[in-house]
């Protein structure tokens, strides 16, 4: 009895110092890679689907996954106007895909061995019919609900507050404790309220959805310690901070946090993005504006390195179509060489992924073969206009030799210290000869088709070969043998493995999973109709706006676009139509139609893949934009058509099932008897009507 008493005991201080125990932030010699798996508007290329099947060739790659917020805005959205925070209903159902997709990915990159980082957007939130109202939501048994006295006293600089005087509306008697911004309601943190609400969430997050960790969304906007509450209470193997600003204001946040958290290294994107736009590689060994050095390159007290997770692009920065945001406006290549070959924990940006994932995926192998982690330290060996070049360090010994710049080829160091074994675009990399390993320059992962893969030994002993096996099995003295630089073929899926034969004895094998997959995807054409409904007025021609990831850029350059000329009937009906050619499976083509001035226009219309045929509505957006609608699916039907309108006699609306709606008078308006309906279809005068 004695024993099981203190049995009994032992657990519960188990229990209640696990309880107790604070989120780590970061983990210290982290070696692992993120990517951000998206980029503005980027719907079709991050919908859950889509990364989902990308799964193993991530994980050939990346530790870690950061995917847009995941939750319902109530239209589509990247997720920061973020509207409903807990499963049910559809409340997760995002412009990426359903709750189910989403569970799918995440469990999928789990069993991959990636663990995914959700968008946490707690700043701030979106209201569901006027500025103070917020969705209530019941999660397991537990209903949430902000109300209005949850908001800034402060919020929108005093204009939420001047609203809700005059409707009668209270709102916090506490100001917002970080900066404000007007987009959404600031959510006042000092409330109990929010607090709870915000901790259920965060560990939804974490124990329901199977996210490993968070990205903090606009953290300058209230006190660090905040999420350092949030951390404590959901555990998130790893967070990091949209701390935007200074080296020692990103400091102070994760301190305020209580280290549970990391911060992105702005100081380091700035500096990469200063080298390469103004054509001086010298830069990168220099403090943003003079006085900003890097979270990754601090040496003292705080061992903010740590916390330091690297960039050189984010959906912040890039170029967009309509936006010149803040760019690096060349050598993104060389760019990522750097990012991917210095301390911190680098992260790639999803696009950079896209346009050179067999580079990136060589890099991160060079890397993670050198052992460079969170907490490696560098020298600096040149620094020119034309080229930099550093030496990364584990434990002190030399690792990595990175050399970028319009003239990498200015600095070789000596090949008695180490063997270059990558080579591109204004970058070098080299590795340290003391590591006595084999290199292979194509990572593992998925690759369209045959390829070639170079081997190299990287070795002190001059002139050691190579000995290699292409079904998995470790190679030996009596392996295929070949001289250092050969390049082998690779023309089927299988397992690499390499080692360096020095004195008769194999070592520093490495391994190497290939996937080739064939492109099978014939192009097709599709054609886009498009015309005006119903009650839209100033619309005398049509002009397309396209754009995508793909091309599909419009003839005419200049908004609105391409005029459109072609017409067809279809169904007594007039539209203008133009074909586009897709050639894979992921090709889309982005529309705003417009009269011919540009205006009035439609909303925009993303990822058609396929024939459609849009509608133009009487029905307009915030912003003045008209709705579209796609109404492929319901051939010969009428959207609205005027000659429903009036009528001379009773005229009768049925549900596509054929139970009677209601009888609309002779004389009275078809049109405003349907709009009075919830959209769908119905049955109006023997012909189907789109609502």
């Amino acid at each position: 009895m004695k024993s099981l008493l203190k049995t009994i005991i032992a657990t519960a201080l188990m229990i209640t110092c696990s309880q107790n125990v604070s989120a780590q932030g970061w983990p210290e010699n982290y070696g692992g890679v993120m990517l951000q798996g998206f980029y503005w508007d980027s719907f079709a290329q991050s919908k859950w689907t889509k990364l989902e099947s990308q799964a193993e060739d991530f994980a050939s790659t990346f530790d870690l996954i950061w995917v847009p917020q995941s939750g319902n805005c109530g239209g589509t959205s990247m997720g920061y106007d973020d509207l409903y925070w807990f499963p049910g209903g559809n409340h997760y159902t995002s412009s990426f895909g359903t709750e189910q997709e989403l569970r799918n990915m995440i469990s999928t990159f789990k069993s991959k061995g990636i663990g995914t980082i959700a968008d946490v957007v707690v700043n701030h939130r979106k209201n569901v019919s006027n500025w103070v109202d917020f969705p209530t939501e019941t999660y397991q048994g537990v209903t949430y609900q902000m109300t209005s006295t949850d908001i800034c006293k402060d919020d929108d600089g005093g204009a939420t507050l001047s609203w809700a005087n005059s409707n009668g509306y209270s709102l916090s008697p506490n100001n917002d404790s970080g900066e404000g911004w007007d987009g959404m309601r600031d959510l006042d943190h000092l409330s109990t309220n929010v607090q709870n609400i915000c901790k259920a969430y965060t560990k939804m997050l974490i124990d329901d959805l199977g996210y490993t960790g968070f990205r903090y969304d606009m953290v300058k906007g209230f006190s660090g310690s905040y999420v350092g509450a949030y951390n404590n209470y959901a555990k998130p193997q790893f967070s990091v901070g949209e701390c935007w600003d200074g080296t020692n204001t990103i400091k102070n946040w994760i301190e305020a946090t209580g280290k549970t958290s990391a911060a992105f290294d702005f100081q380091f994107r700035y500096t990469v993005r200063n080298a390469i736009n103004s054509a001086d590689w010298s830069k990168l060994g220099e403090k943003n504006d003079g006085s900003w050095p890097l979270i990754s390159n601090d040496y003292n007290s705080g061992n903010y390195r740590q916390y330091a997770v690297t960039f050189v692009e984010n959906h912040d920065t890039e170029k967009r179509a309509n936006a010149e945001q803040d760019p690096i406006k060349k050598d993104t290549l060389a760019a990522n060489a750097y990012l991917l070959a210095m301390p911190g924990t680098p992260c790639v940006f999803y696009k950079h992924w896209l346009d050179y994932k067999d580079e990136i995926k060589a890099m991160v192998a060079a890397r993670k073969l050198a052992g460079i982690t969170n907490q490696s330290t560098y020298s600096t060996m040149r620094s020119t206009a034309t080229y930099y070049a550093n030496s990364i360090k584990v434990g002190g010994a030399n690792r990595l030799m990175v050399v970028v710049g319009s003239n990498p080829d200015g600095f070789i160091p000596s090949s008695s210290t180490y063997t270059l074994i990558l080579s591109g675009y204004h970058y070098r990399y080299y590795l340290a000869n003391a590591l006595e390993t084999a290199w292979a320059d194509k990572a593992s992962g998925v690759y369209d088709g045959a390829f070639k893969v170079k081997l190299t030994a990287v070795s002190a002993t001059s002139g050691a070969q190579l000995v290699y096996t292409t079904n998995g099995t470790t190679p030996t003295v009596s392996s295929q043998k070949v001289n250092s630089g050969t390049e082998i073929n690779i023309t089927e899926s299988c397992t690499l493995k390499v080692g360096i034969l020095v004195g008769g004895v194999v070592k520093g094998i490495i391994e190497r999973n290939y996937t080739i997959e064939e492109n099978t995807f014939d192009p097709k054409t599709i054609t886009v109709y498009c015309r005006v409904g119903e009650g839209v007025t100033g619309w005398t021609t049509m002009n397309y706006w396209t754009w995508s990831d793909f091309g599909h850029a419009p003839a005419n350059t200049s908004w609105p676009g391409d005029r459109i000329t072609a017409t067809k009937t279809v169904d007594g009906y007039t539209w203008y139509y133009k074909e586009y050619t897709l050639t894979s499976e992921e090709d889309y083509v982005n529309f705003v139609f417009s009269n011919g001035s540009g205006s009035p226009q439609s909303v925009d219309v993303n990822n058609v893949q396929d024939t459609k045929y849009f509608v133009i509505r009487n029905q307009k957006d915030g912003a003045g934009h008209y709705y579209v609608d796609d109404v492929t699916a319901t051939t010969s039907i009428d959207y609205l058509r005027s000659t429903l309108n009036p009528q001379s006699s009773t005229l009768k609306i049925y549900t596509i099932d054929g139970r009677l709606l209601r009888s609309v008078p002779a004389g009275a308006s078809v049109n405003d008897a349907i709009n009075s309906l919830p959209r769908g279809i119905y049955i109006v005068n023997g012909k189907k009507v789109v609502k």
